[in-house]
């Protein structure tokens, strides 16, 4: 049996949590000692694993700011969790779309630069744990764009990368795509621009949850 296997981002994806990770980069490079960078900066490396995110911030630091500056990142974003003040709405419409590719016969899975605790709390938080078969995090991985966590979500659905298709909103996504030789989509609700996305090889760039859903099904 094929198996069709669609692959998530979670940030800028299924989830904006562009406010804490912002605020969370802001306390990680004032704690370290470095010049804050703008929002907007920060928001062009959310995908990105966490060390990879800071060097390019930071390409000037040391590695001991930068370490310095990955532990305060964790520890801000952590504590926000803990105290309840993290922010990472789910996009409207999206159990609808995960419900409606399941119907269609889509086996579902993640690939992100959170971490592994990270992920698992945002999906419990919004219930979507027993959705995917596959949950693959910078913890375990290079960063985006190396393919290994689209590889690792392949095996563990038993699918074929012909049969995969990688949603995200960022160039890193569609790049990871290219590299794991899968198809691209691009979603215009995240981080990085339609243009973009394209330039990166998205074979289209989706408007809303709706439109993805009938392109996949």
């Amino acid at each position: 049996m094929t198996v069709k296997l669609a692959v998530f981002d979670c940030d800028g994806t299924l989830v904006d949590g562009q406010a804490s990770i912002c605020e969370a980069m802001e306390d990680a490079f004032s704690i370290a000692g470095l010049a804050v960078p703008q929002r907007h900066d920060i928001r062009r490396i959310v995908g990105l694993s966490l060390p990879q995110a800071i060097r390019l911030l930071a390409p000037d630091a040391s590695g001991d700011q930068r370490a310095a500056a990955v532990d305060a990142y964790k520890d801000s974003f952590r504590t926000s969790r803990l105290e309840g003040r993290l922010q990472e709405p789910l996009y409207e419409g999206i159990i609808p779309l995960l419900d409606r590719l399941r119907g269609a016969g889509w086996t579902l899975a993640v690939a992100t630069g959170k971490s592994d605790r990270g992920l698992f709390s945002c999906l419990s938080t919004h219930g979507l744990n027993d959705y995917f078969v596959s949950l693959q995090t910078a913890d375990r991985h290079p960063s985006k764009p190396h393919p290994a966590m689209l590889e690792a979500a392949i095996f563990d659905a038993a699918a074929q990368a012909e049969n995969t298709v990688m949603i995200g909103d960022t160039s890193f996504d569609m790049e990871m795509a290219k590299a794991a030789k899968v198809r691209a989509i691009g979603v215009d609700w995240g981080y990085h621009t339609p243009d973009e996305l394209r330039s990166y090889g998205a074979e289209t760039v989706v408007t809303s949850r709706a439109a993805l859903g009938d392109f996949l099904t």
